[in-house]
């Protein structure tokens, strides 16, 4: 499968696997969290966590401050905003009855042949 460049993709995947959600679980109740002080939200390694962090850089969900040998992470308001407006997008469609549907459906058959429900369904 080709990996997405699109933004919003890359934003959504990257908070899709639960380490990467734990830890931007904590910067929203801790704000800086150092990058060592990860191991015991996730349960996992440093090299992990690491990886993680990386994952969540590249998305655009955390920025990364040096302080001498320490890195603080942070969550980027940006993507907070964008998830928030593409959750926004999301929105139930208009629900059509069913012998609405069927007559659409009767029409496309016509239109391309060879087109039939499937088993259980009744055409009108």
């Amino acid at each position: 499968m080709k990996r997405s460049s699109d933004p919003d993709v890359l934003l959504l995947q990257a908070i899709a696997d639960p380490t990467r959600l734990a830890i931007l679980r904590q910067l929203s109740v801790e704000g800086a969290v150092c990058a060592c002080d990860f191991t015991d939200c996730c349960a996992v390694g440093q090299p992990t966590i690491s990886h993680h962090l990386k994952v969540l850089r590249e998305a655009g969900w955390v920025e990364s401050d040096r302080k001498g040998t320490w890195i603080y992470y942070s969550i980027r308001p940006e993507a907070l905003r964008r998830l928030r407006d593409l959750a926004g997008e999301l929105v139930p469609g208009i629900a059509r009855p069913a012998n609405e549907l069927s007559a659409t459906f009767g029409e496309l058959s016509a239109t391309f042949g060879g087109l039939s429900l499937p088993a259980g369904q009744v055409q009108s």
